[in-house]
Formats: structure tokens, sequence, C-alpha cells
């Protein structure tokens, strides 16, 4: 009968704690890549799996699929709102900066912004829709003054502060050499509609790195700014190629 003396029990509890701490960092350092990878998943199967099939724009008018070479620079007209009902005007407000920045992470071309003082003195309005007879020389006036290949037109068409949250953009892009439509977009982002509901949600928390965070999922919803964010970011997406 083969005895176990205490010096070899104890060098066989140690080897097995050493087997289960090292089991244990492998199984750590596998859940850690793991995470790292979902986290940065932006497949549809993954959308459609945990958040439902997110809404795509389809109002969308896109001339060529990849824009001109030689389209470097972009002067991005002040955001106009049509008929200045007082929620509008509040929208303008709290989501032009947002449009400006999302335009900028697009990286789809060098953005410059045209002050409405500016564009006023040159034009003689403090904006335009695009929808307008425009000016004759208008866009010549904007490249002169800024440099441009193209010009954006914004205008904000619909906007609700409280749930469920509504956006409305009509977007054009206009090349200055031809004058012509480049891209144009006219949509509405309503988050009562399961869709948007599920872009918004989705998009918010790929910003926040947080998937399955509730608070994400609530600053989706119902923050103006947030669902502003989403929605003009959903409609960059569909920009031409560079």
């Amino acid at each position: 009968m083969n005895q176990t003396t205490p010096s070899s029990m104890d060098t066989r509890l140690e080897n097995n704690r050493s087997t289960h701490w090292i089991l244990g960092a492998v199984w750590c350092l596998s859940f850690a890549a793991l995470t790292v990878l979902l986290s940065g998943c932006e497949t549809s199967d993954f959308e459609a799996a945990t958040l439902g099939t997110p809404y795509k724009p389809n109002n969308i008018f896109v001339a060529t699929n990849q824009l001109p070479d030689d389209l470097k620079r972009v002067a991005v007209l002040p955001l106009a709102c049509v008929g200045r009902q007082t929620d509008l005007l509040e929208g303008r407000d709290a989501l032009e900066p947002v449009l400006v920045a999302e335009l900028i992470k697009a990286k789809k071309f060098d953005v410059i912004t045209v002050p409405p003082e500016e564009l006023s003195r040159l034009t003689g309005r403090a904006d335009w829709t695009g929808e307008e007879v425009l000016p004759a020389g208008f866009l010549d006036l904007i490249k002169k003054q800024y440099g441009c290949d193209a010009v954006l037109f914004c205008q904000l068409t619909e906007f609700q502060a409280y749930p469920p949250l509504a956006v409305g953009w009509q977007l054009r892009l206009v090349s200055v050499r031809g004058q012509k439509t480049l891209w144009a977009s006219d949509e509405q982002f309503d988050a009562g509609k399961p869709a948007v509901m599920a872009g918004a949600r989705f998009y918010q928390q790929r910003e926040e790195r947080q998937f399955g965070d509730e608070s994400a999922v609530w600053l989706a919803l119902n923050s103006p700014r947030s669902f502003g964010q989403y929605s003009i970011a959903c409609l960059f997406d569909t920009l031409p190629a560079r």
C-alpha cells in the first residue's frame, strides 16, 4: 500500500492550483477577446438578433456610386427650417452642430461651414433650402469665397422633442462644376416605428460601446440630440463612396 507523504500531497495541491489558475486565466482572456469582438461587431445579423432590423433610408437619390475625384471640399450652408415654427427653430439650434460633426466623422471630404451672416451678405438671405430659384451665380459666389467643390443644402423639416421623438431632414449635395445634384435625401425618422427604434438603439449602443446597457437604450429614444445624431448619421451612411 502506497502512502502519500504530506510533502507530496502539498506538491499535488500546488500543481492543481497552478492548473486551475492557468485554465482560469485562459478562460478570462478568451472571454475578454470575445467581448472586444462583439463590441466592434456591426453586422446585420448581430443587429437583428439583439435589437431587431434597423431602419434603412429609402428616399435617397444618388447620381453616382463614387464621389468625383476632384470633389475635395464641401461648403455646408446654414440649417434652414421653413415656417419658423418654434419647435423647428429649437431643433435647428440643437441639431446644426450635430449635423456638421457627423459629416466630418463620415470622412468623405473636407467640410467648411458658411455662417448665416456671411451667406446673407453674399446672397441676400441667411439660409437656403435648395428648393428655391437661386440667385444668378450663387454657387460660383460660394466657391469663390470658400474654395469649395460642392455645396450642401440642409433643411430641418420636422422636429419633435418629446417621445416618440421625430426628426425630418432634407439634404442636397450639389457640385459647383456642372451644378448637378450628386446626392439628395428627404427622410423622416419616427421613434415610434419599430425599425427606427431598433436603428437608434443600436447606433447609441455602438457609440457608447455598451451593448445591452439600458441607459444607452433610454438615451437613444429620449434624447432629441442623440436621436438627431442617429438620424443624420444614418443618412450620411448613404453618401457615395470615396
